[in-house]
This record gives structure tokens, C-alpha cells and sequence, in this order.
């Protein structure tokens, strides 16, 4: 066995080992399809603050999981999968709804590009919508979304509360939306992925950057929404 091969194999063991923990098994299912708060994960996993602490070192070390601050509140950090670290062994937690709705603070860039993306891989439809919408999207998400071959043409903003059905998906792609919305919506089902803002950035290497990973992600959620009518 060569020295590559050698790091390889050692990289590999370090990932089942740190999967081999239930409470840390559930965290990676937890953040397969979406991001969350370490606040979130301890409520939603019943686990005291020092021993989520100690399972969370655990899954960096392993080149599992990121943090990244809120754009928002800069007091929080959002978990995250490192993009192909589990290379296959994630499972896809199932998730039913006739309708997925992307959401960001301006439905101007983000939101637009996600739903474009959706509709061009998932099985069921999909919209977008603001907490507090632009006037117009703006014109590096257009761009960005011919150069990849969508179109944004007839795309308009539109606020949530003129979108939203109890029964929707909702993903909320940026950390103002999410956070801004806390618990208005109720029993909706939801997601968070923690994306950068690229209009902050205003270049064109910023928004391919956050369409790379939206694109990412909605490979890994599309397979796993299905329909509630739909065998």
C-alpha cells in the first residue's frame, strides 16, 4: 500500500468512526437535506450543550461538517455538510410536499436561481418568493442563470405572504430569511441552507460561486421530495 493510498484509507476510517455514534449519525441525517444553528440541532436532538459540543468537534475533525456565521445575527453560526464528504453514504430522508418555495429577504438573486434550478431536476413544482422583496432581480442572477442555460426573463420578485400554502416545502437560501421568519410559519415544513450573499460581494465570481452550491444542494434534495399523492 502506497502513501496516497495509506491517507486515503486513514481518511476514510476517520469518517465511519465518526459516524459510528448514533447521536452523531443523527446530526449528519439531520443536516443532509438543509443547515442549522448548533442551537437547533441540540433542541431538535434533545442533547445537552457539552455533549453536542464534543459530537460536533467529532464530525469536524472528520471533514464532515463546516460552520459558517450569519449573515444575519452575527452571534450565530449554521452548520453545514462539506460538500461530498460522505460520497454516497448519505441516506435521503424523505420529504412530502406538492410544492417546494425557495426564500430569501429580496427574492432577487438566491431564491430565483434555486426555483429556476428546481424546475429543471425535481419531481414536484416550485416557486420563489421574498420576506421583503427587490424591485427587480438583479441582473447578475439573470446572467448567471443564461450562462448556465435558465432563464430569469420573466422572473419577478414576489413576498411570501402572496406565495406561501400550508402545505409547501419551505428553503430558506440566505440567513436574514430564515432568521427573520423564527416560528410565523407555524407546522410548515422546513429548510435552511446557509448561502453567502452574493449581491453583498456584487461580482460575477460571487454569484457563480452561489449558484455552485445551490446547484449542489438541490442535487441532494430533488431525489427526496416526493409528492404526498405520488406512489
Amino acid at each position: 500500500m502506497d502513501i496516497e493510498e495509506n491517507r486515503a484509507l486513514v481518511a476514510r476510517a476517520r469518517v465511519h468512526a465518526a459516524l459510528g455514534e448514533p447521536a452523531r449519525l443523527a446530526i449528519v441525517d439531520h443536516l443532509a437535506l438543509g443547515d442549522a444553528s448548533p442551537g437547533e440541532i441540540g433542541q431538535r436532538l434533545g442533547l445537552p450543550t457539552n455533549l453536542l459540543a464534543h459530537h460536533l468537534k467529532i464530525l469536524d475533525q472528520a471533514g464532515l461538517i463546516r460552520r459558517r456565521q450569519s449573515e444575519g445575527d452575527r452571534r450565530r453560526s449554521y452548520l453545514h455538510l462539506v460538500p461530498g464528504a460522505l460520497a454516497g453514504l448519505l441516506p435521503a430522508p424523505l420529504r412530502h410536499a406538492p410544492r417546494v418555495v425557495f426564500v430569501c429577504t429580496h427574492n432577487s438573486a438566491r431564491s430565483q436561481l434555486a426555483a429556476a434550478l428546481w424546475a429543471r431536476t425535481g419531481s414536484v413544482p416550485a416557486v420563489s418568493a421574498g420576506t421583503s422583496p427587490a424591485a427587480r432581480v438583479h441582473h447578475h442572477a439573470v446572467a448567471i442563470a443564461r450562462r448556465h442555460g435558465l432563464s430569469l426573463a420573466s422572473a419577478r420578485p414576489r413576498h411570501l405572504e402572496d406565495v406561501l400554502r400550508p402545505d409547501d416545502l419551505v428553503v430558506a437560501v440566505c440567513d436574514n430569511a430564515h432568521e427573520n421568519l423564527g416560528d410565523r410559519l407555524g407546522g410548515v415544513d422546513r429548510l435552511h441552507w446557509s448561502i453567502p450573499d452574493p449581491v453583498r460581494a456584487g461580482t460575477g465570481t460571487a454569484f457563480e460561486h452561489a449558484y455552485t452550491d445551490i446547484a449542489g444542494r438541490i442535487d441532494r434534495l430533488a431525489p427526496a421530495v416526493h409528492h404526498p399523492r405520488k406512489k
